[in-house]
């Protein structure tokens, strides 16, 4: 009997699973809303003394939305202030909604990887995963990576849905 060979594990390609890589800490809420008058009226003074007062560490290794629930105008500063209070302790922040804190995200994810690993190599960025990965991460990769993978493809290595291959010159 022939011993049974993993073409798949001796081969240039490389399997992208983003499951494996996506950060997965805690997604949270900072909203303006508590901070104002009546649920209406951002007051400096004490929007400033609140903020000073606020426990900052309980926001210690998460991702957070600064965003404002009330149907009130928030001027621009006071977005801006309450990032300075997050800056040191929070992974990261956006002041927006969870949508836009998950683009950051992937930027952030897709940014950090070396494209010097993908040069010239078939890629499969891998399909399933029991977490729920947000579309735009995948267009990301596709900017990120075509540019310099010989072929791009989905799926599982055993079954991929090609996608992209680099023209021969």
């Amino acid at each position: 009997m022939s011993e049974i060979i993993n073409r798949v594990a001796q081969s240039s390609l490389i399997s992208l699973n983003l499951e494996e890589i996506y950060p997965k800490e805690e997604r949270v809420l900072f909203d303006l809303q508590g901070f104002l008058f009546q649920g209406l009226v951002l007051r400096e003074k004490d929007f400033r003394q609140s903020l000073k007062e606020h426990e900052w560490e309980n926001y210690q290794g998460k991702w957070v939305a600064i965003s404002c629930s009330a149907d009130a105008i928030i001027p621009t500063w006071a977005y801006m202030l309450v990032a300075t209070y997050l800056q040191p302790v929070a992974l990261g922040f956006v002041i927006g909604d969870f949508e836009s804190l998950e683009q950051n995200i992937v930027d952030q994810l897709v940014d950090s990887l070396d494209e010097k690993n993908f040069q010239d190599r078939p890629v499969v960025v891998k399909g399933c995963s029991s977490i729920e990965i947000p579309l735009y991460a995948y267009g990301k990769l596709v900017q990120k990576l075509q540019p310099v993978a010989k072929s791009l493809m989905f799926g599982e290595p055993c079954s991929t849905v090609p996608l992209y291959k680099k023209p021969k010159n």
